[in-house]
Formats: C-alpha cells, structure tokens, sequence
C-alpha cells in the first residue's frame, strides 16, 4: 500500500513507499507541497516515460527530484531520467547493488575514508569524506578505479535505500538528502591536482544520476586561499546551491556542531562519537536499527543475473574515469572544473 499524503496524490501503480511521504518544510516541488501544475508536470514526465517504454522508477518521489533538478523542464527532465538509465544498464548497476563486495574496503580507508555515519539534527544521514591523505599510486595498488567508482554506486544505491527509507521513519517526515562534511586538511598544492581531480570525476556520477541528494555541504579544514576561490566559483552556481555550502578553516567545530549532534559526530571532528572499531567502518544509524531498518526493494526484487559480473580484476587503467567516459582519459582542471569538484554530491542544477 502506498504511505498516506494529504497533499499530494500518489500513483497506485508506482508508488508503494513504507516512509513517510511529505517533506517537513514547505518548500515548492517538493512532496506533499506541490502545485497542481507541478502535479500535472509528473503525470506528463511520467506518460512520456512509458510511452518509451520504461517501467522502473517511475514512481513520484524520483520523478520529482529529476523535474526539481531541471527545474519542472518536462524536456530537460526527461532526457536527464532516460540517460540515467542509459547508464544504469551500461554500468550493470541492478546486478551490481546486489552483488559488489568492497573486500579492500578498510585498506583504501587508510588514504581516502569516505562512509556514512549516523544523522545530523535533521535526521538525515551525514556523509564524511577525508582527503588530506589520497594517494592514487598507493591506492591503485590496493584497488581499482573501476572499483572505485562501482563502490560510489553502490552506495549512492544504499543511500535511496535503505539509508533514507529508515531515516525518514524515524523522523516521522521524508527525507530526502544527506549532510555531508568534507575534510580538507592535509590537502596542500602538492595533492592538488589528483584530489580535485578525483573528485570531479565521481561527482559527474552523483550529479548527473543522483538528483537532489544534497542538503547540506561543510568544506571543512579549508586551505589557505580557497575561501577566495570559492567566492569566484560561487557565481557561476545556482544560489539554491550556494546557500547550502559551507566553506570552514580550521576553526570549524561551533557551526559543524550547531548542525551534527555531538554524540552523532566523530571525535576527531570535535564530537563525542567513538564507535567500537571506528566511525569510518561502523556505518551506524537509523538503517541498522531493527526499530526503524526496513530490507532495502533492491534486495527484494530479482535481479537480472543473466550479465557477467564487471570484471574487477582489469589491470587499472591509471586514472578515474568520467562517469559514462573511458578509462584512461584525463581531466584537466581549470576554472569551470572547480565548480564541479566542490559538489561530491548531488546539487540542482
């Protein structure tokens, strides 16, 4: 059965959400506050959809993330959905939800930590990334760049479900986006041009195929100098998304508190969290709890296992590739990249 919502009229046919389905604030084109035009504006996307032929993910809340994050552009929307979906089945992302195992997960943690941990005030999941230690060559002897980005999939998939899912029942409203805090300490020139590098790349896989994921950004443990250059590059971004970066020095833990509980935030970032084993490993919160953690749909559905596993075991090809791109090919970092590489997660656009 589909959850109950007052103020907007659910699809019988799609949505079957166990969550809550309204947003807790009011804000336009989101669920339970949307216009009669907007309303019209999903059946549209959604009919053009089928006539397509598509029959997966058409249900409201991802219809109304793709129309947000064109701006209720029926059009742009569309061509956004279906090539996500392109990808999906290039990247064999149904097969690979179920089956991928990060076995070198803790070793990679040593240079690039990125998890997901507990929830800030909001109840929505906080999603932490350390870059001060990348080492591509030390990394690339554990792991693979197409290991990598099969990891960001997947858990950008877990993030959907069942990390919102469970989030939302506990706070009693949908939930839609997570808090992420990203630390630059460590961070100096000579890291430069393969963090930004890197993270450019996997984030054309959040922004491209993950709508409407960020609530709020903390650049925490900001260099020298790039508060000025994110003044610079803050024009040329949508204000929505400007009013939700946070670009912090050192001196980060009042605001980076006023916003994580302490008890939620791990210590080495100013909270009292220290999780047996350690917070990077832990992935505590709402989705591990019996109280409010539901089996995720992905894992319920069967899946198309007739496609090979992607093979994980291809020498690595030296760099990450742009998401739909080749392997091997670079990305050069110049003024327009950097407005991208500020957004590991997605942001309207």
């Amino acid at each position: 059965m589909a959850a109950e919502n007052p103020h907007m009229a659910l699809d019988p046919k799609y949505d079957h959400y166990d969550f809550p389905t309204t947003a807790p604030r009011n804000q336009s084109g989101h669920p339970g506050h949307t216009t009669p035009e907007q309303d019209a504006q999903v059946f549209q996307l959604r009919s053009k959809l089928e006539q397509a032929g598509y029959t997966e993910r058409l249900d409201t809340l991802t219809l109304l993330r793709f129309l947000r994050a064109r701006k209720f552009d029926v059009a742009a929307a569309e061509k956004m959905f279906v090539d996500c979906e392109k990808w999906r089945k290039e990247f064999n992302l149904d097969y690979l939800v179920r089956h991928f195992d990060y076995t070198e997960k803790q070793q990679v943690f040593q240079y690039y930590p990125q998890y997901y941990h507990k929830t800030d005030k909001d109840g929505r999941p906080v999603y932490i990334e350390q870059l001060g230690n990348i080492d591509l060559a030390a990394m690339y002897k554990i792991t693979t760049s197409e290991r990598m980005l099969q990891n960001l999939a997947v858990e950008y998939e877990k993030l959907a479900d069942p990390r919102l899912p469970a989030c939302s029942r506990k706070a009693g409203s949908l939930l839609e986006t997570c808090c992420t805090i990203m630390d630059l300490k460590g961070v100096g020139l000579s890291k430069v041009s393969s963090v930004y590098s890197y993270v450019k790349q996997a984030s054309a896989i959040s922004q491209n195929y993950y709508p409407e994921r960020l609530g709020r950004l903390y650049l925490i443990n900001a260099p020298w100098g790039f508060s000025t250059v994110f003044n610079v590059v803050k024009g040329w971004l949508d204000p929505i998304t400007v009013e939700k970066i946070h670009v912090l020095g050192s001196g980060y833990q009042k605001d980076l508190l006023s916003q994580v509980p302490a008890e939620n935030l791990p210590k080495i970032f100013g909270g009292t969290c220290e999780c047996p084993g350690g917070c990077a490993l832990s992935d505590e919160g709402p989705w591990t709890d019996p109280t409010w953690a539901r089996p995720p749909k992905w894992a319920q559905e069967p899946a198309d296992d007739q496609k090979n596993v992607i093979d994980n075991t291809a020498t690595n090809p030296g760099t990450i590739p742009d998401a739909g791109g080749k392997a091997g090919e670079g990305a050069a970092v110049d003024a327009q990249a950097a407005a991208d590489e500020i957004k590991p997660v997605p942001a309207p656009q």
